[in-house]
């Protein structure tokens, strides 16, 4: 319990620093650094490109690894640690000059992406060398689920609490005495482009500053409280796959395609409800004074709720879990054509539940995929990494298109930062964005699962038959021995 414990807390800070940029990167670039929403998604884009493109990249690499004193794994995780934290405070620090901001924002959430790949592939594949039991290894992963929704939930919480005077101006309350349009246009609430020392650019690098903090927290406590083991699955005689044959292997295997395909659609849906759900409080529901107890509502829900739904899919199955998903959707819809404040935070509380699933079903999944693919193919390890790379490379890259296409969204239909109302057109934008696409996209996801062939009677098949494979290796193994003791 204390290792599965110390390795949760060690993916703690990776999300507690995506969180915080999940939600509020895009106003931060659009607001505060005065950014054009076109500039803003080839950031927002690029930067998940980045991100994406480092994932098999990684996975070739990490693969190639030999074992160290600490591990194959353990190195990566601590060696870019220091390099994450100091590229993730120079994403959120406005430089004094103005025309090269792009290029700052650009490089710097490049260099933070592909630096959280290669922390959140090694750690991530660690999950295979916790234990040979799948009871353990889920009980793992709901360990770490819960911790990085925790994770989610310090970090847009800390950066909610700390930002939100940056977002808050008395220009944006409507005159009552007026009540004319033109009082929401009073002023714009965007900082002085040329002074890097205003308040809100102040308050974001103190929050940079906190995160930063707690990742080096956490690295910590994974090193001293995680101890990883050599593979447990193979024989000593077993070699690693090649790379590209196991990327093309992974690539063919049926069950891990049908996983991403579904959690690709899904996972982008939720990032589209992360990147404007800031926005869409601000600028189109009216609750611009509430967006941070809003989110803080939706990452507590999803925090309490990982050991129901764990507990949900060990008794129902994990398909059957999937359903829980959806549940966001005609309540999304309905804060969407009736914005409330009541409302809303009902909707808060029902996303989480959604997000939470969203979060602990793939990650619970993938080991299930790898074990299948490892009884189809019983000589070859070393393919753990290129599972969880390859996946990690497509959902990041499904966010970024996400993002991207969003943030034009709102570059083509005229938002302006800093004003209190945007247009009709930019508030239906992000209306759609957070309604009607994410509720298409899971939906789609959903259909796409429906033919995950992998059962709860196929896992326990699949469990039984490794077993009987490692008994069997491992009486070939002490039959060797015995012959070559027999022989000197």
């Amino acid at each position: 319990m204390c290792s599965k414990l110390c390795y949760a807390i060690g993916g703690a800070p990776n999300q507690v620093a995506g969180s915080a940029a999940s939600f509020f990167l895009q106003i931060y670039l659009l607001d505060i650094a005065h950014i054009t929403p076109f500039h803003a998604s080839l950031v927002l884009f690029i930067g998940k490109a980045s991100g994406a493109v480092t994932d098999p990249v990684a996975g070739f690499f990490i693969s190639k690894s030999r074992w160290t004193k600490i591990g194959r794994l353990m190195p990566w995780v601590l060696a870019c640690t220091p390099f994450t934290i100091v590229s993730y405070f120079f994403m959120w620090y406005l430089p004094p000059f103005v025309s090269g901001r792009v290029a700052w924002y650009l490089t710097f959430h490049c260099l933070f992406q592909a630096l959280t790949t290669l922390f959140q592939v090694p750690y991530s594949a660690l999950t295979m060398f916790l234990s040979t039991d799948q009871k353990d290894r889920d009980s793992a992963t709901a360990y770490r689920m819960t911790m990085e929704v925790l994770g989610t939930l310090i970090g847009a919480s800390l950066q909610g609490q700390i930002v939100a005077s940056a977002h808050v101006s008395p220009h944006c309350t409507v005159n009552p005495s007026l009540n004319t349009t033109d009082s929401w246009h009073d002023a714009p609430i965007i900082p002085d482009p040329s002074d890097s020392l205003s308040h809100q650019a102040k308050v974001y690098m103190i929050a940079a500053g906190v995160i930063a903090g707690v990742y080096l927290l956490g690295i910590v406590v994974l090193f001293l409280g995680v101890k990883e083991r050599d593979d447990p699955y193979a024989l000593n005689s077993d070699r690693a796959i090649p790379f590209c044959k196991g990327l093309a292997l992974t690539m063919k295997h049926g069950p891990y395609v049908k996983l991403t395909a579904s959690f690709l659609l899904i996972s982008t849906a939720v990032q589209l409800e992360q990147g404007n759900f800031v926005l869409f409080c601000t600028h189109a529901a009216g609750l611009r004074n509430h967006f941070q107890y809003l989110v803080v509502t939706i990452l507590v829900s999803a925090a309490v709720s990982v050991p129901f739904w764990q507990k949900f899919l060990q008794r129902f199955g994990k398909k059957c879990a999937a359903c829980g998903i959806s549940w966001m959707i005609p309540f999304a819809v309905m804060l969407v054509t009736i914005p409330n404040l009541i409302l809303a935070y009902f909707v808060a509380f029902i996303s989480g539940l959604s997000i939470a699933a969203s979060l602990l079903l793939p990650w619970s999944m993938l080991p299930d995929v790898v074990d299948n693919f490892r009884l189809q193919n019983p000589h070859g390890k070393g393919h753990e990494t290129i599972f969880y790379s390859s996946y990690v490379f497509f959902t990041k890259m499904s966010a970024g298109i996400g993002l991207g296409i969003s943030a034009a969204g709102l570059e083509f239909t005229g938002y302006k930062p800093g004003i209190c109302r945007q247009s009709d057109d930019v508030i239906l934008t992000l209306k759609l964005l957070i309604g009607a696409v994410p509720a298409i996209l899971i939906l789609l996801g959903l259909f796409i699962l429906l033919f995950y062939p992998i059962t709860e009677e196929s896992r326990k098949e699949t469990k039984l038959a490794l077993e009987e494979l490692r008994r069997s290796h491992q009486s070939t193994d002490n039959l060797d021995s015995h012959k070559k003791d027999t022989s000197v």
